[in-house]
């Protein structure tokens, strides 16, 4: 393989030795690129890669997704569309941007005609960065709100209605007057006249938890939807802008700063979901939480339904971080013989694991949660928005030390927002460095903090009073079905067009020429089984509810059932997976 050359549209390395500028303060001497730089040593680039592969999905989503789909059962066609569809487009990723040098919009130099996929993935990063930074904010504002004695959502406070409470509300009964006439009455005009109500005659409704309504009524602000956006809600702002000093401050310096600061970021929470698990072992109905998610409770019946295994598809998909962008970028900055499936193998199995693995600390928690409230642990799971910022805040504030274990809970969302929100940026850096490479020698400091000030801008309608809506609407158009189909033209024109056979040649010229057999299974998956199952994960897009003639005289009986638009009021937005949060 060493008489292969590259073709013509790559740069490739190794060439030439170049002195690196002063000015050009990313790069080290002993840097293989020195137009670029490369990353200081190995585990930097593995760190960053799991930071970015493991982020909020795997806490919030995976193990409701997990118990949702028979439990253990789910683990079977989670670890086939790994293999199936995860780790050959991670793997394809990787090696593009390895062997090119190049972010996701000049890699494209491979087939020009589709270059807009390059520029779909880096419009789709800064669409998500924008809304992936407030939900940090999110995490900010609660970690803080946590040092005190006691949590403020502990208990029904100031800011409560008449609906908090964590027991069924009565809303009406039947009530004997003094005239001893039998009335039936709601509970406010019970209350106000001095009655009793008559014994198995109350009817109840649920009521809002005290941390459900503190979310809504306190760290949101929600107003009623979208078109009433309201007043910036201040704390959020300054959480906000705090966010993205932090983000601004990691990435002064590119790959040689991120680096470094993602052994933190990277590690700090598998040891607190370690923290959290042990303490949750130790906590009353534990056991019981744990059998949900993934013990006696499987139902491996789920097996049969199409759902489970497009759900594990799906996911899969998401939590790699596929088509993004951020995968190829990464990897350019690695030294051009660097062994891209290793690492691939590496970084795909450490997600899937990390996903499992904080199952066991979210359920254990959740087990305690239903054993001391008396119900079903089916009653209190929870997925997204309502897992990380109303389920699990309601947990920790019946633990002893709650304002401690809640402190430990958020600011390890912190630091899983963080990872990926590094790779996201330096993916839009990089797009600049590449399209003015001279530019950005000199004017990094200034061009990163230029973007980390502009999409603040940008968030700040996020944290109206309308925000959350706006957060699910960003998440819906841009991280939804965009990001598969970007990822089915990637095959098509990396695989189909440009040749799936060129390309593993070009991978050999960099980890060493592999026997036929190594390459028969990434071709099978390559040429035909990712790129279909792709394809029909897409066809699964269903019309909306209210999909249909507007009139009702002309709905018929096919159209019978649709909900009608003039009457629609839920102001949420579905994401892929059907829920209104994004994952």
């Amino acid at each position: 393989m060493d008489n292969l050359k590259c073709p013509s549209f790559f740069k490739c390395r190794g060439k030439e030795k170049v002195t690196a500028s002063s000015e050009n303060f990313h790069v080290d001497e002993n840097d293989e690129n020195q137009v670029r730089g490369n990353w200081s040593n190995k585990s930097d680039y593995l760190l960053s890669m799991v930071g970015y592969a493991v982020g909020l999905g795997n806490v919030w989503r995976f193990p409701y997704l997990t118990y949702n789909n028979g439990g253990g059962a789910f683990l079977i066609p989670y670890a086939i569309m790994l293999a199936l569809a995860g780790l050959p487009l991670f793997f394809l990723e990787c090696s593009l941007g390895q062997f090119a040098s190049l972010g996701p919009v000049s890699v494209w130099n491979i087939l020009p005609l589709f270059r807009g996929v390059g520029i779909t993935m880096v419009l789709i990063s800064v669409s998500v960065t924008i809304y992936y930074n407030v939900i940090i904010a999110y995490s900010i504002y609660y970690m803080f709100a946590s040092f005190r004695s006691e949590l403020p959502w502990k208990n029904c406070s100031y800011w409560a209605d008449q609906n908090c409470s964590r027991s069924p509300i009565v809303t009406h009964c039947n009530v004997t007057t003094q005239i001893e006439t039998l009335i039936h009455v709601n509970k406010s005009w019970v209350d106000f006249n001095n009655y009793t109500c008559d014994n198995g005659t109350e009817i109840y409704q649920p009521g809002q938890l005290p941390s459900e309504q503190y979310w809504n009524k306190v760290a949101l602000q929600r107003s009623s939807g979208m078109d009433e956006t309201g007043k910036i809600v201040w704390y959020l702002a300054l959480c906000l802008l705090l966010a993205w000093i932090i983000v601004g401050a990691a990435l002064f310096k590119g790959i040689k700063s991120s680096g470094k600061v993602v052994y933190f970021t990277a590690l700090f929470p598998y040891v607190v979901l370690l923290i959290l698990l042990i303490r949750g072992a130790t906590l009353e109905g534990a056991s019981q939480g744990i059998s949900y998610y993934i013990g006696a409770q499987s139902n491996f019946t789920k097996l049969m339904e199409a759902e489970i295994w497009k759900d594990a598809a799906t996911q899969i998909f998401y939590s790699l971080s596929v088509a993004w962008g951020g995968l190829a970028t990464l990897s350019s900055y690695n030294k051009f013989n660097n062994n891209c499936f290793s690492d691939a193998i590496v970084v795909c199995l450490t997600n899937c694991l990390t996903s499992v693995f904080a199952g066991f600390a979210i359920f254990s928690i959740l087990g305690h949660m239903a054993h001391i409230s008396g119900q079903e642990v089916s009653q209190v799971v929870k997925s997204g928005f309502d897992l990380a910022f109303v389920a699990y805040p309601e947990a920790l504030a019946q633990l002893p030390g709650g304002p401690f274990w809640s402190i430990l809970f958020f600011f390890m969302l912190l630091t899983l927002g963080l990872d990926s929100q590094f790779a996201s940026i330096e993916t839009i850096t990089t797009t600049i460095q590449d399209l003015f490479p001279k530019v950005m020698t000199t004017m990094r400091i200034p061009i990163t903090l230029g973007c980390c000030l502009v999409l603040f801008l940008l968030g700040l309608v996020c944290v109206t009073q309308a925000g959350i809506y706006w957060v699910n609407l960003i998440d819906y158009f841009c991280a939804g079905w965009g990001i598969m189909i970007a990822a089915i033209l990637e095959l098509i024109g990396i695989i189909w067009i440009y040749g799936g056979n060129r390309f593993i040649e070009d991978i050999e010229m960099m980890i060493g020429a592999k026997r036929w057999i190594f390459w028969l299974w990434w071709r099978a998956c390559w040429f035909v089984i990712t790129p279909v199952l792709l394809i029909r994960i897409v066809s699964c897009c269903r019309p909306a509810p209210n999909w249909g003639p507007y009139l009702e005289q002309h709905r018929g009986e096919r159209y019978k059932d649709m909900v009608d638009p003039k009457k629609e009021i839920d102001h949420e937005i579905p994401t892929v997976s059907g829920s209104g949060k994004p994952e």
